[in-house]
């Protein structure tokens, strides 16, 4: 159903179960799937955007990246199936370079005034609370929960199942599975309900948290740590995971309670 006042661009594809509702503006290269949810007043150009999703009113979906380099090239957000969008959201486009393209996983919720700038990935079940800023180019891990308020620099990762408090701001990656607080979000403990919640057995859970507190123990650097729990712990994929999360860092990963955060491996001394 389009309502009579909704503005669509013949380019744009809805499916026939589709709600479109007043006022609604649908520009230039758009796809809506089965069963989604314009409600009113939303604006979206350049987008596909999945099965069941719920738009709310004044989100603004595929304007132009808030980049000076980007001259009118052929971008898009892709989002996934069974999202929610609320008031005043903002997606931006991808810029041009990568593949073009801002992307929002399936079953993610992205409350009211909450920002993914260009070229963005979120992960499937990533929640974004009320005010969260993503600068250009964040990599947001699967079921990550980011507080509200909180801003990130561009470019930074934020790891699967990790928290982050509200008001919090980080340079730099944050860790996977990880409680932070705080500016910058310093990980305070392991996010051991999403992973119990998620079906993680306890050993399983115990093992990595023991991992976990050697990484961000004061007594080891990064490669000490990582070598003690290789050698007395056993490995998961969870466990592997975090390590590979920090040798491929290229903004340091953040794990020690002082300014700079701490540094990945190929720019430890």
């Amino acid at each position: 159903m389009i309502d009579k006042t909704a503005i669509i661009h013949p380019t744009a594809q809805i499916a026939e179960d589709a709600i479109i509702g007043p006022y609604v503006v649908i520009g230039e290269n758009v796809k809506i799937g089965s069963g989604t949810r314009v409600i009113s007043n939303a604006h979206i150009e350049f987008a596909e955007i999945g099965e069941r999703c719920t738009i709310s009113p004044f989100a603004t979906i595929g304007s132009e990246p808030q980049d000076l380099g980007y001259k009118g090239e052929p971008t898009k957000v892709v989002i996934g199936n069974d999202t929610i969008i609320k008031e005043n959201v903002t997606i931006h486009r991808g810029a041009a370079c990568g593949d073009f393209t801002t992307r929002i996983g399936n079953k993610c919720l992205l409350m009211v005034g909450s920002h993914v700038a260009h070229n963005c990935v979120l992960a499937d079940e990533v929640i974004l609370a009320n005010l969260v800023t993503l600068a250009g180019h964040i990599h947001v891990g699967f079921g990550a929960f980011i507080g509200g308020m909180s801003v990130f620099h561009q470019n930074i990762r934020i790891g699967e199942m990790a928290i982050v408090s509200g008001f919090s701001a980080s340079r730099q990656d944050i860790l996977p599975y990880s409680k932070g607080e705080g500016r910058p979000p310093v990980p305070r403990g392991l996010n051991v309900v999403a992973m119990k919640r998620r079906g993680v057995p306890l050993d399983i859970r115990t093992n990595t948290h023991e991992a976990f507190k050697l990484l961000i123990s004061d007594e080891y650097n990064t490669t000490q740590a990582i070598e003690k729990i290789k050698a007395e712990i056993p490995m998961n994929k969870y466990i592997e995971n975090m390590i590979e999360f920090i040798k491929t860092s290229k903004r340091g990963v953040l794990l020690k309670s002082h300014k700079s955060g701490y540094q990945s491996l190929e720019n430890e001394e």
